[in-house]
Order: structure tokens, then sequence, then C-alpha cells
């Protein structure tokens, strides 16, 4: 994996030092940054999909299918 250098506000630093040492979710902040891109990720392709499908005026998929081309949109 690429490694990255990134500057932090001290707001920044405290609250991911909060989540990572009281929450216990997270081992380090490398996880809990890579698991909030993946959740921006995630927002930003339904947020794609529902401004193409209010463009259309017309969704030729079904419930079904919508929620899996998201679970597979979240897993590139």
């Amino acid at each position: 994996m690429p490694r990255q250098s990134v500057t932090l506000t001290e707001k920044n630093n405290s609250w991911l030092n909060a989540h990572i040492e009281k929450i216990g979710d997270y081992a380090n902040k490398s996880e809990l940054i890579n698991d909030l891109i993946r959740r921006a990720r995630r927002a930003e392709f339904i947020n794609e999909k529902l401004s193409k499908a209010e463009k259309s005026n017309f969704v030729l998929q079904s419930p079904d299918e919508i929620l899996a081309e998201f679970k597979t949109g979240l897993r590139k």
C-alpha cells in the first residue's frame, strides 16, 4: 500500500485519537482514515447514482439491483 504523510489540525488529531483510544473500533489512525475514505467514496457513488436517476426521470433497475450495484461499488 502507498504511504502518505498527512498534516492534521489539532482538533482533527484529537478526534482521531479519541476514536482509537476510547471507542476502540480501530487499531490505529490508518484504519480509521481508510474507513472514513471508504465511507466518503460510498456516499459519492450513491450521490452520483441518485443524480443520474433524477436527471433521467426513469430507472430500469429494481431496488434489489440498485442495492447490489452499490455493494459492488463498495468493494472497488
